[in-house]
């Protein structure tokens, strides 16, 4: 396994929509492999998106369980996905691998529905909430060029610069 850089604004390559997937391979799993030691490797990363990597496949793998009191479903792998039904709003503070300096408030759906397929092509269809549901819907918008600091109501009052903490802290914020 590898740990793969990561694109950050203001590259354009994080403007590309990326493609579906078509074959479902031991190359793709070696990727997703790669994919999510790449994540790990982030500083409390939740989510991440093949395109943040520059790989321009609809992959995105979110795992929220290491949050206290999060209802989830652990560790996903989620390959073309698509949401298929969404209700509720809610404003949440989020940040983002590609965008290392800034977090910001953004609009998301409380709760969706969507389908996709595993690593090995077989479908899925899951329904999430919360901060489950607002992180591959994050890592969603990747897949279509995306950024949160694209959906931030006001860039003047919703964008926040990240605090820098010394001596190997974690930046502040999602």
């Amino acid at each position: 396994m590898a740990v793969l850089d990561i694109l950050t604004l203001p590259d354009e390559r994080l403007r590309r929509v990326a493609e579906p997937v078509t074959i479902f391979d031991e190359a793709l799993r070696a990727f997703i492999a790669d994919l999510e030691e790449t994540r790990r490797s982030g500083p409390a990363a939740v989510g991440i998106a093949a395109t943040q990597v520059d790989v321009l496949k609809r992959i995105v793998i979110v795992d929220v369980s290491g949050r206290k009191n999060t209802p989830n479903h652990g560790y996903l792998v989620l390959i073309n996905p698509e949401i298929v039904h969404w209700e509720g709003y809610e404003t949440a503070r989020e940040g983002c691998l590609s965008v290392p300096d800034y977090t910001g408030n953004v609009i998301r759906a409380t709760r969706i529905r969507l389908t996709a397929n595993d690593p090995w092509g077989r479908p899925l269809e899951l329904e999430m909430e919360g901060y489950e549901a607002r992180a591959v819907q994050h890592e969603m918008d990747h897949l279509d060029g995306t950024l949160f600091v694209d959906r931030v109501v006001s860039r003047r009052t919703d964008l926040f610069r990240r605090k820098v903490y010394q001596k190997g802290g974690q930046p502040k914020g999602g």
